[in-house]
């Protein structure tokens, strides 16, 4: 502790005592003090060591490694880099360190101007002209705002102080035959699928997303929590459309996730043409896996595929006509391998590359339109070890069903011998195998050592026409690994969700789709959904007035169906319980954006309060898609911890596009959530606002800007020491 701190220094200046006499009572904003004022900080870790220090537990501190981190900043322009210390540190070095003079103005300045940037304390004029600024230090002055802004970021401020992944994705048509059959689909970088994007727990993502398509488009990012930002989560409710031959940059951050996930289009029906890709978060090395470190890892794109445009898929629900089966089924982009007659000559089919011995981790990713496929590798076993950004208890499965929109990471072990390739299938299910047998895909799983072409019949899929019991079975038995850690160094089952007192129910019922007012349309409790043509949280932002309504009912009315811009009026920090119950005739996928729910109960037939005997609530699985079987039930729980607009919707495309969606409208009244961020489009009511686009909007990304700052500090400094 600085002498200051404790008596009198007659070599300090007077705003320093002052500064140290504030530090002492509580009134510097540091971790310490905000506690005290029960003012909950989200982790007093440093981001980069993962160690609670002394110089942590203050913001305008960073630890040893902030330090190294720094230094590697300096790279960025050919001038020393810039150090950054702890309050205390400060304090320390102005008593007791041997500087000159301009050095310990230098550190003197850093204090006093701390004292004017307090977060609640607003600079005076008397205040300020009392500490006599000179020329020299108002030089210095005029960019410490920066010196502050720096040791924020480098003390772990979640937005700016975690490393920046950028991509840049061009979303474009291109002619592909994936099926044998000449189409237009929607390539990413002119790939089919688009490249997976691979980033780190609590990375700032920054996607700069080129719309060459000959229409609008919207990237949404399934699973990905977007932790107070719904402006970026890239629906109609939240995001106005980036128009044709546009740019426009998300930016969020992957906040204590980890996980397989997906991105994908989320409007005009684009979807059906592809521009998917993976999406993988990998885990902080100072988070260990619940497994040995896998010598590989593979991500499987699967789906059914229609070989018709999309354009023409929509015109087809637009008329009432329902889309029939699909034309096939694909794994990575590619049709089936020609494992027997059936299957047409000319189709280019997928090859994974193994090495005899090795485990690989193996993220598979239904990103079809609407069918649910049966996931198996002949003569291999599936270790299940994650589902949707949670570690799941480990058991082997010889198949596993995988609905439109879920995600699953295996353990694959090549333990057999090369005599021969195998067989990745992935198969409808939930229908007349005989009759949709085209919508099978079939690749290839290739030994290094291989002897020969996989040939012979396909691996069975589940035999359970007549047992609905054995796919709810296999669903629930899907659970968390409690003493795993995820994202965060606790245990994925701290969070005792089974304990919980519920606040609020509701109960979602779908049916088939209906006709309202002359069109075809799929609903939620008899309300098909309209996008409102200005998005909630901007609408509500601007004050746009009947934008939407805050009136959907919390189960089902006996009244007529109708189509309306109704939402969900959530409570903030409510625990809900959502009954999903499924009238229609095909097993769906329910999504929720913003979160991870609670799988807690399953089953056909109706739901009743009695149901909530069978609930597991101990270790259910934590999602974000579920699926609902027709005639059945589904039941999640789900803390409402994430303010801002977030869609709940059916994944089966025809059914999301026909309405079946509405959205949850969660806000903190004291802390609602962030504001648009610069580059947000305008739209609806709010069109005038728009200005023409004349460059790319990730001209200036969020790491850009703060390398800007920082030379621009590191310049005044390098002036300020040369006076």
């Amino acid at each position: 502790m600085c002498k200051l701190l404790k008596s009198p220094n007659s070599n300090a200046h007077p705003q320093v005592h002052l500064f140290a006499w504030r530090l002492q009572a509580g009134q510097v904003p540091t971790v310490d003090a905000l506690i005290k004022r029960d003012v909950t900080m989200n982790s007093s870790m440093c981001p980069f060591c993962m160690e609670v220090q002394e110089t942590v537990i203050n913001l305008f501190s960073a630890c040893h490694v902030s330090t190294i981190v720094c230094q590697k900043i300096g790279s960025w322009v050919p001038i020393p880099p810039i150090f950054a210390f702890s309050i205390k540190d400060l304090l320390y070095l102005h008593c007791h360190v041997t500087v000159n003079h301009r050095k310990r103005e230098v550190i003197r300045i850093i204090i006093i101007r701390a004292i004017l940037w307090c977060i609640w304390l607003k600079p005076s004029k008397p205040f300020e002209n009392r500490l006599q600024i000179t020329s020299k230090m108002a030089l210095f002055g005029l960019n410490l705002y920066f010196v502050v802004y720096i040791g924020l970021v480098l003390a772990g401020f979640c937005s700016a102080g975690d490393p920046f992944a950028n991509f840049e994705l061009e979303f474009s048509y291109v002619t592909a035959s994936p099926l044998g059959v000449p189409q237009q689909v929607i390539a990413v970088n002119g790939k089919f699928p688009g490249p997976t994007l691979n980033v780190t727990t609590n990375y700032n993502v920054v996607v700069n997303v080129k719309n060459k398509l000959d229409e609008s488009l919207l990237v949404t990012w399934p699973g990905i929590e977007m932790r107070r930002s719904s402006w970026q989560d890239g629906v109609l409710g939240t995001n106005c459309p980036i128009p044709a031959h546009w740019n426009w940059t998300y930016q969020f951050q992957v906040k204590d996730q980890i996980g397989s996930y997906y991105y994908v289009p989320s409007i005009n029906f684009q979807r059906a043409a592809g521009g998917f890709g993976g999406f993988v978060v990998t885990n902080r090395k100072v988070i260990p896996l619940p497994f040995n470190t896998p010598d590989g890892d593979i991500v499987i794109t699967v789906g059914d595929w229609y070989t018709r445009d999309h354009k023409d898929l929509r015109a087809s629900l637009d008329a009432g006509k329902e889309l029939g089966m699909p034309d096939g089924a694909l794994i990575n982009g590619r049709g089936p391998f020609k494992y027997n007659s059936s299957v047409p000559d000319g189709i280019e089919h997928e090859t994974i590359n193994v090495d005899p011995g090795k485990t690989y981790r193996i993220r598979v990713i239904n990103v079809g339109v609407s069918t649910c496929l049966n996931f198996r590798i002949q003569s291999h076993n599936l270790l299940l070890a994650e589902a949707e950004g949670r570690y799941t208890s480990q058991q082997n499965y010889s198949s596993l069903d995988i609905h439109v929109g879920q995600s699953y990471s295996f353990l694959v072990t090549m333990d057999q011998n090369a005599s021969s390739d195998y067989y990745i299938v992935a198969s409808a299910r939930f229908v007349n195998q005989s009759e949709w047998q085209r919508v099978t895909g079939v690749a290839i799983l290739h030994y290094s050592n291989s002897q020969g072409r996989a040939s012979g019949p396909l691996p069975d899929p589940p035999n359970d026409a007549n047992d609905n019991s054995f796919a709810v079975n296999q669903a629930m038995s899907i659970r968390m690994n409690n003493t795993a850690s995820g994202a965060r160094p606790n245990p994925q089952g701290s969070f005792h969700y089974g304990s919980i007192n519920v606040t609020d129910v509701y109960v979602l019922r779908n049916v088939p789709p209906m006709t309202i007012d002359g069109k075809v349309r799929a609903t939620y409790n008899g309300i098909s959904f309209v996008n409102p043509n200005t998005p909630v949280r901007l609408a509500d932002n601007y004050k746009v007035k009947g934008a939407y309504k805050l009136d959907f009912p919390n189960a089902p009315l006996n009244r007529p169906p109708t189509m309306d811009r109704s939402l969900i009026n959530a409570t903030y920090k409510g625990f809900v319980e959502i009954i999903l119950e499924n009238n229609d005739t095909v097993v769906q996928s329910f999504h929720m954006d913003g979160y991870s729910f609670f799988v807690v109960g399953m089953a056909y037939g109706e739901w009743t309060e009695n149901s909530r005997g069978s609930y597991n609530r101990w270790d259910a699985i934590a999602r974000s898609t579920t699926q609902v079987f027709p005639g059945g039930w589904t039941a999640i729980l789900v803390y409402l911890d994430n303010v801002g607009a977030w869609n709940l919707r059916a994944v089966n495309l025809d059914r999301w596009y026909l309405g079946q969606e509405t959205y949850m409208r969660i806000v903190n009244p004291e802390d609602d959530d962030l504001t648009p961020p610069d580059n947000v489009l305008y739209c609806g009511a709010l069109a005038h606002f728009q200005k023409p686009q004349r460059f790319s909007s990730s001209a200036l990304g969020i790491q850009e800007s703060f390398k800007l700052n920082l030379k621009m500090l590191m310049a005044f400094a390098v002036i300020y020491m040369m006076v």
